[in-house]
């Protein structure tokens, strides 16, 4: 490659950058002007004492302090579902499959992470009118069917991140549990597994975000208006991104508009909590593999 093609490249790459990074920050900066009026803690808890609230002895029906727990509740139980199945899943495709077995199922997973999230939605919502009409007629959309949901949405971030980080280990260690007399579930166990979970933590990370911002899912599946603190997992619950979505559609004067931007705030801070305690969960597994070698 010439001198003027590689300056080329290399100023489209700085182009890309600034864009990327200029298109974030207005982003973020029309955010903030819009939605910081509204933080406040009327905001969170309306009417409600803080204290009271916090301590669950008065209900919330005024503010975002429903959605909050509920969005919450959500991706915890979406990822306690999603993890175990994606990392049993990876680790056969990884150390189990055949060539054959390993390319079919490699396709279904490619073709169900390129699912839009409506559809999946639309079969969680199908799904419980059919157990409704043929089963019990007390089963209706809840705060579990969007955790199944959306569990089955993210699991190929899952199936395929455990793939690769186990794919991706050295042969040297690899080999060397075997060696000293494992058998091939130990060297799993103890030898695979623990060098790749920085990596592995990495897709849970894209997972977690993925369940934090999708609306069609829990909007087809559970999530209503006014449910209050969710207190089981077969009743309706509140969640930030269908609360955002409905304050900006059916938004009746200026301040409902600025709260909705609020809640875009909250929800973005949400999710920025939720990867900086993962980033760092990752930062001290990364460190600790690097001290043991």
């Amino acid at each position: 490659m010439n001198r003027w093609g590689e300056k080329a490249i290399y100023s489209l790459s700085v182009l890309s950058c600034v864009l990327l990074f200029g298109s974030v920050a207005i982003l973020l900066g029309y955010l903030l002007v819009k939605g910081l009026p509204a933080l406040n803690p009327g905001l969170i808890f309306g009417s409600t004492p803080m204290v009271d609230a916090l301590f669950l002895k008065r209900q919330v029906f005024d503010g975002i302090f429903p959605a909050m727990a509920g969005t919450l509740a959500l991706i915890a139980l979406a990822i306690t579902i999603a993890v175990p199945l994606g990392l049993l899943a990876g680790i056969y495709m990884a150390e189990y499959s055949g060539r054959f077995t390993r390319s079919v199922f490699g396709f279904f997973f490619d073709l169900l992470s390129g699912i839009p999230s409506i559809v999946v939605g639309l079969f969680g919502f199908s799904a419980i009118l059919f157990f409704h009409h043929h089963i019990s007629e007390s089963l209706a959309p809840c705060l579990l069917v969007s955790a199944l949901s959306l569990a089955f949405l993210v699991l190929p971030y899952i199936v395929k991140t455990t793939q690769i980080a186990l794919e991706t280990v050295p042969q040297q260690t690899r080999i060397t549990g075997l060696a000293l007399g494992a058998t091939r579930l130990q060297n799993i166990v103890f030898c695979l597994i623990p060098e790749s979970l920085s990596t592995i933590l990495g897709g849970i990370i894209l997972a977690v975000g993925r369940c934090a911002e999708d609306t069609a899912v829990i909007m087809l599946t559970g999530a209503v208006v006014s449910a209050g603190l969710p207190d089981s997992l077969f009743k309706g619950y509140e969640a930030l991104p269908f609360y955002i979505y409905y304050i900006s559609s059916q938004y009746a004067d200026q301040t409902e508009l600025t709260q909705g931007f609020g809640a875009c705030i909250v929800l973005l801070l949400i999710c920025a909590t939720l990867f900086t305690l993962a980033a760092i969960i990752q930062k001290k597994v990364r460190h600790t593999l690097l001290y043991r070698h």
